[in-house]
């Protein structure tokens, strides 16, 4: 039985795999195109179309969770649109790189080495920073103080301690050289276009490290820098054909329960819980797109296989993880507010 002509197992896996990964679109501030484009090409959609129905859920995802970060007053406006600004740029030049590269010979293997760098270290880099919040936590259970959650991290802290004009007022409170926007954004446009994604696994560490907003204030910050380029990459492919309407139809109807989950759960979850989640997260990618190039060289497709499923069955992974915790929060919070029946006047 088909159903706007798809059989109902791929109805079905592309709703729930829509749901999974807007939980972890709207927890960490990143696009799903580097989840949803491998997907695709492994249902032997056409290149074209993979990456241009994988923007397009990008954008329509990007949508969802803003809206739901604004709600909870995530977003950084002024931040976001300064980084559109100079995120453009910065495209423009990595794609002019990659055009001298081919040139070359060597742009296939410099994007695949920096994408599994990159990975594996921003993903290192929240695992180390997760184990040092484990440190000041114990530290602060000792001298009986507690530990703010809002707190930015100390390289961000020194990056804003030089005042270097014209500064910029962020809306956690704290204040950032436009210096320092404008390199770190126009860094990570450089390596979006070097690498074709919407970039959103660098950016959010990049508001959050150098820039230094508070990490739920980073993500929503994320969401709303990249939601334009999400419509421009959209409008692109969608004028030559490459927009599978469907396929994104459905994975948008799962991720807009998602989205709005992953959003809500980043005032639940602690926040070294998110930064563990986000580097594991990375370091199977990194694995999985490492044995992606891997398969390329050697030309075989058992081990591009593995590195999909690696791929997308650690995506699952941590977004049941997220959803577990959401879950055993919401019951905490219900147990604590219910009236003890042995409790007398």
């Amino acid at each position: 039985m088909e159903i706007l002509g798809l059989s109902l197992g791929l109805l079905v896996l592309f709703v729930s795999f829509g749901f999974m990964v807007g939980v972890l679109f709207g927890f960490f501030g990143m696009g799903g195109s580097f989840l949803i484009t491998p997907t695709l090409l492994l249902l032997e959609y056409p290149a074209s179309v993979a990456i241009g129905s994988g923007l397009a859920f990008y954008f329509g995802t990007s949508v969802i969770a803003v809206l739901k970060h604004y709600d909870i007053g995530q977003v950084d406006y002024k931040l976001g649109a300064i980084l559109f600004v100079v995120l453009s740029v910065g495209i423009e030049l990595g794609s002019r790189l990659v055009f001298g590269l081919e040139a070359l010979g060597i742009a296939d293997l410099v994007t695949g080495v920096a994408y599994v760098v990159l990975l594996a270290g921003i993903g290192a880099l929240f695992l180390r920073r997760a184990y040092n919040l484990d440190d000041d936590l114990d530290e602060a259970v000792d001298d009986e103080d507690t530990v703010d959650d809002e707190e930015i991290p100390p390289i961000a802290q020194k990056i804003q301690s030089y005042t270097v004009p014209p500064m910029i007022s962020l809306s956690s409170g704290g204040r950032a050289s436009a210096w320092t926007i404008t390199g770190a954004g126009g860094s990570v446009g450089l390596i979006s276009g070097l690498i074709g994604v919407g970039g959103g696994f660098i950016r959010m560490p990049v508001i959050y490290y150098l820039i230094g907003t508070p990490l739920t204030a980073a993500v929503g910050t994320s969401l709303f820098a990249g939601l334009f380029s999400g419509a421009f990459g959209t409008f692109t492919y969608g004028m030559s054909g490459s927009v599978d309407l469907t396929v994104v139809s459905l994975l948008l109807v799962g991720s807009a329960l998602g989205a709005r989950i992953g959003s809500a759960a980043t005032t639940i979850v602690d926040e070294d819980e998110v930064i563990v989640y986000f580097g594991l997260m990375m370091v199977f990618a990194s694995v999985g797109i490492g044995l992606s190039e891997l398969a390329n060289w050697l030309g075989t497709g058992a081990l591009d296989l593995v590195s999909v499923l690696l791929l997308v069955g650690s995506s699952f992974a941590v977004a049941l993880m997220i959803l577990y915790q959401v879950f055993t929060s919401i019951n905490a919070d219900e147990t604590s507010t219910q009236p003890n029946p042995d409790s007398g006047d």
